[in-house]
């Protein structure tokens, strides 16, 4: 597993005045790039909703590179320096522990925390699936927020991995247009009709998941670790991850014996791993019980080893994985 590593708190404070000084004597009058906003995102499902909506009025930089597992980012001093002459900084509070406090010290007069858009959801350190009052068909009867809480304070506790549901995700791109619309007024139109455009796509992608999950011969699933909390929830799925929520958390012997039960009752045909991440446990797991293993995506990144080139693309895959190893009829 990898092992989570943050700047210390004083050498990020050295780079954030580091990177106000630098500012203090560049010259500021415009935007680089032709006068476009300068947006920083904290990793990649920000980036994708900053460069869809902003468009060619923005000129986006990811913190965290193709390939980096978002958890174990190490930020430069100069990526930390930058912070507060962005003219956006766009991140997920919870997710990036090295963003979170960079971003708290660089004072940056415009910040959005992606989790501040939606409704948060404690899924815990528990792994597997909860009933949340499903009609025949595994949906919702009483939608999500009767179940959701409020992102409070600093989320401790809360599931950050919003973007794996295209309904939240949808709410958070309304929040990330409506930003770009109140600091670049001059654009709203273009920024409105972008995420106008996005919103549709994931409202068609959301349709696509409710029609090719319907019917399955199984609704549960086992995963690496429990990043798929709300997407399993919007769909009826179960959810059975072999570590928590953290994806460093290693799994005890207790539970790899649960989920050989659980493969066996539930009729489970797959393990999934992802792709940023060490396959090893999942296919031990999956050997041990006699279970194929595929990917199942949590879009922290893309690379090469992607099933697509962006956001829609890759979901569209992992849907057909699902529907795979649910015996989707």
């Amino acid at each position: 597993m990898n092992v989570r590593r943050l700047i210390p708190a004083a050498a990020v404070t050295g780079a954030v005045l580091l990177g106000l000084t630098a500012c203090s004597s560049a010259d500021g009058s415009e935007h680089k790039d032709g006068g476009r906003l300068d947006v920083v995102a904290s990793f990649y499902p920000m980036q994708f909703l900053a460069e869809r909506i902003g468009g060619e009025h923005v000129e986006v930089t990811s913190l965290t590179k193709p390939g980096v597992e978002p958890h174990d980012l190490e930020l430069t001093y100069r990526q930390t320096g930058r912070l507060a002459d962005a003219d956006l900084i766009l991140y997920l509070k919870g997710i990036q522990p090295a963003v979170d406090e960079a971003v708290k010290l660089s004072e940056a007069p415009n910040t959005l925390d992606a989790a501040t858009l939606t409704t948060l959801e404690d899924h815990g350190t528990e792994v597997g699936g909860h009933d949340h009052g499903e009609d025949e068909h595994g949906h919702d009867e009483h939608g999500h927020d009767e179940h959701a809480h409020e992102h409070e304070g600093d989320g401790a506790g809360a599931d950050p991995h919003i973007w794996l549901d295209p309904v939240r995700y949808a709410e958070v791109a309304k929040g990330v247009g409506k930003n770009l619309e109140k600091t670049d007024p001059a654009h709203a139109a273009d920024y409105r009709e972008n995420t106008d455009a996005l919103v549709g796509e994931l409202g068609a992608l959301d349709t696509a998941y409710r029609t090719g999950l319907k019917n399955t011969e199984t609704r549960t699933f086992i995963t690496t670790h429990s990043a798929f909390g709300y997407l399993a929830e919007r769909y009826g799925l179960t959810q059975e991850g072999i570590a928590g929520i953290d994806p460093e958390a290693e799994p005890s012997p207790a539970r790899i014996s649960d989920l050989h039960s659980i493969a066996e009752k539930e009729k489970v045909t797959t393990v999934f791993f992802e792709t940023l991440a060490s396959d090893k446990t999942a296919k031990t797991v999956a050997r041990d019980t006699g279970l194929r293993t595929d990917v199942l995506d949590p879009l922290e990144g893309i690379t090469d080893a992607s099933k697509g080139d962006d956001y829609i693309e890759v979901m569209k895959s992992n849907l057909a994985a699902l529907r795979t190893a649910l015996g989707a009829k």
